[in-house]
């Protein structure tokens, strides 16, 4: 699975929320200020390209459909993130936002109940 640029990112978003869906739909989605719709269209082919998702003509357009779920694409980025910049380590990457005050001891508590409670299923 091909990393993604931010812009990729950005219509994949758009895609996985509409699951799947012609250009001028993603247009329409996408926050402002948008980009052209010459500009989307060669976004959202290169995404074809690298395999995210699948055109169908229908008619004179080509309607897009999703082939990467967002959970797959999640836990591959995330797993990358981690391994880039955290050294493979969760405990590393949650002492970082606790260091900075992003993350508040409520919500280590949350993620502690999430993590005991996924344990016992």
């Amino acid at each position: 699975m091909e990393k993604l640029t931010q812009q990729e990112e950005e219509a994949m978003q758009v895609i996985w929320a509409t699951e799947g869906g012609f250009i001028k739909e993603f247009l329409e989605k996408l926050p402002e200020p948008k980009p052209p719709y010459t500009t989307l269209a060669s976004t959202v082919k290169n995404l074809e390209k690298k395999g995210y998702v699948q055109g169908e003509k229908l008619g004179n357009s080509y309607r897009y459909l999703p082939l990467i779920k967002q959970e797959d694409y999640k836990k591959r980025f995330m797993k990358g993130f981690v391994g880039d910049y955290f050294k493979n380590s969760y405990k590393e990457l949650v002492a970082f936002f606790a260091k900075d005050q992003k993350i508040s001891a409520e919500e280590l508590k949350e993620i502690i109940d999430m993590i005991e409670n996924k344990k016992s299923n």
